[in-house]
């Protein structure tokens, strides 16, 4: 079965831990957040990106859950990890709540 990627792999954003684009942009939340290891499978929220503020989408950082559910559930990478996971994909009440925590 080949690797699960995370998000800052497929879209190739720059802005992991090192990468590329952290200095114009800064660290990606999703990257850090620990708190969403492990959900579908991914690194961090690296799975798990539309439910944590702050992520790149189309260029410019997005805000909140809320604000930004409509252009991630039109995304390449949502669709993807929707696509891996199946049945068994974690829903977004669910990683909120681990964010909460």
């Amino acid at each position: 079965m080949p690797k699960k990627i995370n998000c800052w792999e497929f879209k190739k954003c720059g802005r992991e831990p090192g990468g590329a684009k952290v200095g114009d942009l800064g660290v990606c939340s999703a990257t850090t957040e620990i708190r969403a290891n492990g959900v579908n499978e991914g690194k961090n929220a690296g799975r798990a990106c539309w439910a944590v503020a702050g992520t790149l989408c189309g260029g410019v950082i997005q805000g909140t859950f809320a604000m930004k559910l409509g252009n991630c559930l039109k995304c390449e990478f949502y669709r993807l990890v929707m696509k891996e996971e199946g049945e068994k994909h974690q829903k977004a009440k669910d990683i909120l709540n681990k964010l909460a925590d």
